[in-house]
């Protein structure tokens, strides 16, 4: 397995957000995290990046306790995009996503040829290569967004973590956001609300509710009328799209 839980528990106070969940993706597959608000998805991803540290239960990267890694080391795997990754610096575009080149460099090292490549590959895959030299503080809230990834792009990671990444996007972005992460040749985990893309461009799904884990499998699987009644109390209607052969969910008002 690419990354694993197992059995983790995480509390504010009396209050358990996650609690004994166990998971695994497998190298190169793309999850959809599902749940409603406050279900403890954001937790939950901001553990599996090792940035929280359970109360009990452990993350392995390929078996390995990422609490025994070196942040470096981990840095290397793992890139996590945050809901709402902001700085008030009015950095440029590029330099932004620069910051992903951190973990491979030392001290002594010197920018290279393959680093310009790297971010310059990153913004094209996120179309924000027109907007390199711009100011942060000029872009809106989706462009900011589409840089943030591209600096978790940059980092070169096996392992990257979302957080309602379509957040602020137009719909042609979403769009294109999802099919990018679907395509990435590493392991992505992404918390999503739109549950027509999550069936569109994701292997495999997670859903949450109240802290625990209640259905997971293939979108085929799991994506059942009942299943988003009882979890997210909306009325739907599924049927096979003709269009890409995958379940689509029409809402009932």
């Amino acid at each position: 397995m690419s990354i694993a839980a197992e059995n983790i528990t995480w509390r504010v106070g009396k209050k358990t957000i996650v609690n004994d969940v166990s998971l695994s993706a497998t190298r190169g597959e793309t999850v959809g995290l599902l749940g409603p608000n406050g279900c403890g998805k954001s937790s939950l991803l901001r553990i599996l990046a090792g940035l929280r540290r359970p109360h009990s239960g452990t993350v392995t990267l390929d078996g390995q306790d990422i609490a025994r890694m070196a942040k470096k080391q981990r840095a290397l795997r793992v890139a996590f995009v945050e809901q709402h990754g902001m700085t008030e610096a009015n950095m440029r575009v590029a330099d932004v996503v620069k910051l992903g080149r951190i973990p491979h460099h030392s001290a002594f090292s010197n920018w290279s040829t393959q680093d310009d490549e790297t971010v310059t590959d990153a913004l094209r895959r996120v179309d924000m290569l027109g907007k390199r030299d711009q100011g942060w503080l000029s872009l809106s809230g989706g462009e900011r967004q589409r840089v943030h990834i591209a600096r978790a792009l940059a980092q070169s990671p096996t392992e990257i973590l979302l957080d309602e990444p379509t957040n602020h996007l137009d719909i042609h972005h979403q769009i294109q956001l999802m099919k990018l992460v679907s395509e990435l040749p590493v392991t992505s985990i992404v918390a999503i609300h739109d549950l027509n893309h999550a069936s569109m461009f994701c292997d495999a799904l997670i859903v949450m509710q109240e802290g625990q884990i209640v259905a997971s499998g293939t979108p085929q699987e799991i994506l059942t009328e009942s299943l988003l009644w009882d979890v997210f109390r909306v009325e739907t209607k599924i049927e096979i799209s003709p269009y890409h052969g995958k379940k689509h969910i029409h809402y009932i008002a």
